[in-house]
């Protein structure tokens, strides 16, 4: 939104009925916000606008909570279920 004119405000109910000019505005590089009673909710943007994150790899977290629950874990979850029943 670094220029205010490729930047068009819409109320919801007008955004819904008019999505598919709103999805060609932002392939053109326009962005439309959606308000809700007068405050924005939402904004339309151009996909070139949103960075994409890299996939993080879960193998990094592989063994971190080794030992959390002590050296038996059905033990461990046996004894939070028998909590309940004193």
């Amino acid at each position: 939104m670094k220029n205010s004119q490729k930047t068009v405000s819409r109320g919801a109910e007008k955004a819904r009925q008019h999505l598919p000019a709103i999805l060609s505005a932002a392939a053109s590089g326009r962005t439309t916000l959606i308000t809700r009673h007068g405050r924005t909710v939402a904004a339309v943007v151009p996909a070139t606008a949103v960075k994409q994150r890299a996939v993080a790899s879960l193998l990094a977290l592989a063994g971190t909570g080794r030992g959390l629950w002590g050296r038996s874990s059905a033990r461990a979850i046996g004894n939070l279920r028998d909590e309940w029943n004193r």
